[in-house]
């Protein structure tokens, strides 16, 4: 009588080696993410992030328990621990790829779930801070398909299911090779994810320290203001202001390491630091920044203080050439903007700002220097990271968003938005309070007018802040009867221009059209 021995072994080894491929290529997607993190990011990578979840959502006693026990070493062990039990779920994937390709579906969802939770649940976090969360998983699913692809193709067929058959010399040596690259370019990725994040965080650490002593905090001015919930608030925080550049990785420049050159059509080249910049004198305003690409009523705006250098100052230093027409900017990373040199050496507060809400420049939002000019939508005058001014005409010229098919100039369009009701929204019968934004930078606004289920326009009470280069709000009342309601809202500027309600799509430059929003009014 035969018997065979080896057949226990020989199973607990094909288990071992297909967990081992999913805590491999898990690893792997790991460290992708914390790499992707560090590069574009300010934020905790998913795993330290899922950790600071776990920590917010743990009840106080178990928290406070685990501090007694464990002392500082409590948010260490956390890591540690989530770090486990994800490796643990790698390697069930892994096994679960042995039997079918779906499988190890279920715990790529759950663990993408929880970890673009976590990242989302932090302050101000936007879809870029997902994206090495969506990276690292398609890594992992990706790579476990390659490295159990020997461990399939090795697989033992029912003819060969006998105990003791091992195999394939070939496939085993597929796997281990397959396996040490992934381990030896994951320990590298990681490595390099460190380096990288590293160099940012010391910017950022800088720049939270810095302390612009020319720069004041923001106040709201006098009659800026109207009492309605749900308007959008007069000064948009910078964790919560639109976010739109070309970027993959965001320029993350050290104060001392930035340098400005204006040059072209000037009598004089100018080179300036940024200790140049701090000790010249400051210009501060409220200033509307919206993008071309905002849809009627869309979010694509925010109203912030900045703070800095007036570029029409610098050009008068530099002296501009009376043919010069035009001025090229080019950012860090190599975007460029064609703006119209009247727009930066009128009366305007065109500048180089230095600061935010009362606060050097977010690297994300252009620190250490960035362009605003009001009155022009942002693909044409506001250069994040900027490092050089080329004074210029626009015949010589073709910057990063007009070779796009988007037009040369870019003046901000006369536009109204509702805030409240939103869209879809239910509101209870009666006096009925509705309210909103408008802007017309650098022109400002004479009016707004509302109109209900297509009767006659209205004229809405607005705000009157002591800049025409901010929105204003506005808030309009109407009594209506329970049922399904529209309201649109249109602006008229202080040259008597009335917003159009042709409606046009946000390509070559900018949509036009009146906002129009439908909601429920209840009871009786």
């Amino acid at each position: 009588m035969r018997t065979f021995r080896a057949a226990p072994a020989a199973s607990a080894a094909r288990w071992a080696s297909w967990s081992l491929a999913g805590v491999l290529a898990g690893g792997a997607g790991l460290a992708t993410s914390y790499f992707l993190a560090m590069a574009m990011t300010l934020r905790d990578s998913p795993v330290l992030a899922v950790a600071e979840l776990v920590i917010r959502l743990a009840p106080g006693a178990l928290v406070e328990k685990a501090i007694a026990t464990v002392g500082h070493q409590d948010k260490p062990l956390l890591v540690i621990g989530v770090l486990v039990v994800t490796g643990l779920l790698f390697a069930w994937a892994g096994r679960l790829r042995s039997r079918s390709w779906w499988q190890p579906l279920l715990v790529y969802a759950g663990l993408a779930a929880v970890g673009s939770y976590a990242v989302a649940d932090q302050r101000g976090a936007g879809f870029v801070d997902q994206v090495p969360v969506v990276v690292g998983l398609l890594t992992w699913a990706g790579l476990l398909e390659v490295l159990t692809a020997p461990l399939r193709a090795g697989a033992p067929s029912e003819e060969a299911t006998a105990p003791g058959v091992r195999a394939p010399d070939g496939s085993r040596r597929g796997f281990l090779l397959g396996g040490l690259l992934v381990a030896g370019v994951s320990v590298a990725v990681g490595l390099a994810g460190r380096v990288v994040g590293q160099g940012r965080r010391q910017v950022e650490q800088t720049r939270r320290l810095l302390r612009l002593a020319d720069v004041s905090a923001p106040v709201v001015p006098r009659r800026a203001t109207l009492d309605l919930d749900g308007l959008s608030p007069w000064e948009t925080p910078a964790d919560d202001f639109y976010l739109v550049h070309t970027a993959i990785v965001v320029p993350a420049i050290a104060p001392d390491d930035w340098t400005l050159r204006l040059h072209g059509m000037v009598d004089r080249e100018l080179e300036l630091s940024y200790r140049d910049l701090l000790a010249r004198q400051h210009t501060e305003d409220w200033i509307t920044l919206n993008c071309v690409s905002n849809p009627v009523g869309g979010p694509l705006i925010g109203n912030a203080w900045w703070s800095g250098i007036r570029l029409a100052d610098l050009l008068r230093e530099a002296g501009v050439h009376a043919d010069a027409d035009a001025v090229l900017q080019t950012s860090q990373d190599g975007w460029t903007c064609g703006t119209p040199l009247a727009a930066l050496t009128d009366d305007r507060p065109a500048m180089l700002a230095l600061a935010m809400n009362g606060r050097p420049l977010p690297i994300d939002h252009g620190f250490p220097v960035r362009t605003i000019v009001p009155g022009l939508y942002g693909y044409v005058s506001a250069c994040k990271w900027v490092v050089d001014l080329e004074v210029t005409q626009f015949s010589r010229i073709s910057a990063y968003w007009t070779q796009r098919g988007w037009s040369e100039r870019g003046p901000v369009k006369l536009s109204s938005r509702i805030d409240v009701p939103r869209e879809g929204a239910e509101v209870a019968a009666g006096t009925v309070r509705m309210g909103g934004v408008a802007w017309a930078q650098h022109v400002g606004i004479e009016s707004v007018e509302v109109a209900v289920d297509g009767g006659g326009w209205q004229r809405a009470e607005i705000s009157h802040p002591p800049t025409t280069d901010a929105w204003v709000q506005w808030v309009a009342s109407a009594r209506l009867d329970p049922g399904e309601h529209r309201v649109k809202v249109r602006c008229t500027d202080r040259h008597g221009l009335v917003q159009t309600g042709v409606e046009r799509d946000v390509l070559p430059d900018g949509a036009t059209g009146w906002h129009t929003v439908g909601f429920t009014v209840t009871g009786s």
